[in-house]
């Protein structure tokens, strides 16, 4: 047996609080799209032998392109290889700090339960 203006065990200041997490819900999920476009457009680059050889990643760490000098040809196809995965790994380095540095602001502020 319910008491009158009990509703569902729902007190308005429960509504209230409940529309106020789906608003910031919504606006971080606008703020996400938002970023994961920004993420498509920008450019990280890596390097290694002291630019010897680049690889530049997209922000969401897809593989845009990779520069590699003359003088690292010469060192051989071992020596280049290591090259090319160590600049790989600064790059992703790079992108992964960006993605959670921009991740952060988004969600910064927000005290959203179960984050």
């Amino acid at each position: 047996m319910m008491s009158k203006g009990q509703g569902f065990g729902f007190g308005l200041g429960k509504m209230k609080e409940l529309s106020e997490a789906f608003k910031k819900a919504q606006q971080v999920q606008e703020g996400a799209k938002k970023l994961q476009e920004e993420l498509e457009q920008m450019e990280i680059e890596g390097q290694s032998g002291g630019g010897l050889v680049k690889v530049v990643l997209s922000g969401n760490q897809e593989p845009k392109r990779v520069s590699i000098s003359p003088d690292a040809m010469n060192e051989g196809a071992e020596v280049l290889s290591d090259l090319v995965s160590a600049a790989m790994r600064d790059a992703y380095i790079k992108s992964t700090e960006t993605m959670r540095e921009r991740m952060e602001e988004l969600t910064g502020g927000l005290q959203l339960p179960g984050l």
